[in-house]
């Protein structure tokens, strides 16, 4: 009767075991109906833009507050202080729908009343691609990237934030001095003097008023009027392979077996620590039992 419940309770252990095994066999074999495909062939990751050729550099600003003690200690004072940076999200995609997926964000571009500052084409029917440089504002930037998230199927995705502050302060000072070496020109040229000298100085103040022309086009880029943060966005024409039967089967299978062992080797141990411990403290209570006078 001890024999038979035994083997009872062995069989029972073996098919709960294999049970186990299969559940999550099937668990693995349905999840990998979630995955749309695998990429064709790995040729296209070269035809992304690495460089966007746009020479236009946008800048946003924000403004922070925060309190601060003033020299007499005895109250605190609110200061302002406003942060000038660049913000950059690239983001590479791959789509089977490639004129759908343009048209995507082309319209998204619309709805978010951003600019495409750079536009590149290339490639067949099949073989398509266009490279984009948009400028975004800076209120919808974050909306804008998790919107384009859904277009295609992106490969890859980095967002950089760089402080241009100390530039855009440098800048200013960099026109001041000009424009104070410029007056200073001016006050000489009313001064009498040979020709070469007014010659000369002439060409110093063309010279000063090139360099403050330069600065103000890159001051013109922080101005509020063009604040704008950049998206890149590249969109490639490819096709997704389907995995067969079998090969759904193959890695769900060898997916479960490597689990499967790890999950037992756990188990195992778990099992034979408790034990262990459990002797142990038996062991323990038994010595600490004799020890005891009689």
């Amino acid at each position: 009767m001890a024999e038979r419940t035994f083997k009872e309770k062995l069989w029972r252990g073996v098919i709960f075991l294999l049970l186990v095994f299969v559940a999550l066999f099937i668990f693995r074999f349905i999840y990998t109906y979630t995955d749309p495909g695998s990429d064709a062939g790995d040729d296209y990751v070269g035809s992304f833009s690495g460089e966007f050729q746009s020479s236009r550099k946008n800048y946003a600003s924000d403004s922070y507050k925060y309190s601060k003690q003033t020299e007499s200690k005895a109250a605190m004072s609110t200061v302002s202080v406003e942060q000038k940076y660049e913000k950059v999200a690239t983001l590479k995609s791959k789509t089977d729908k490639f004129e759908e997926a343009e048209k995507a964000i082309r319209k998204t571009v619309e709805n978010f009343e951003a600019i495409i500052q750079f536009e590149k084409n290339a490639g067949n029917k099949g073989n398509r691609m266009v490279h984009m440089s948009i400028g975004v504002p800076p209120a919808a930037f974050d909306s804008f990237v998790t919107k384009v998230k859904t277009i295609g199927k992106i490969q890859s995705i980095s967002i950089e934030k760089t402080d241009k502050t100390s530039e855009y302060k440098n800048l200013n000072a960099k026109r001041l001095s000009l424009e104070t070496v410029r007056a200073s020109l001016l006050e000489l040229k009313k001064q009498n003097g040979k020709i070469d000298e007014f010659i000369s100085l002439q060409d110093k103040i063309l010279e000063v008023e090139q360099q403050l022309q330069d600065i103000g086009v890159q001051l013109g880029d922080f101005s509020a009027e063009n604040e704008f943060c950049t998206v890149n966005f590249s969109l490639v024409e490819g096709k997704f392979v389907s995995a067969s039967v079998t090969h759904r089967v193959k890695v769900s299978l060898e997916w479960t077996i490597n689990f499967y062992l790890k999950l037992l080797a756990i188990f195992t141990f778990c099992f034979f620590g408790v034990w262990l411990f459990l002797a142990i403290v038996l062991k323990m209570r038994d010595f600490m039992a004799g020890q005891k006078p009689k």
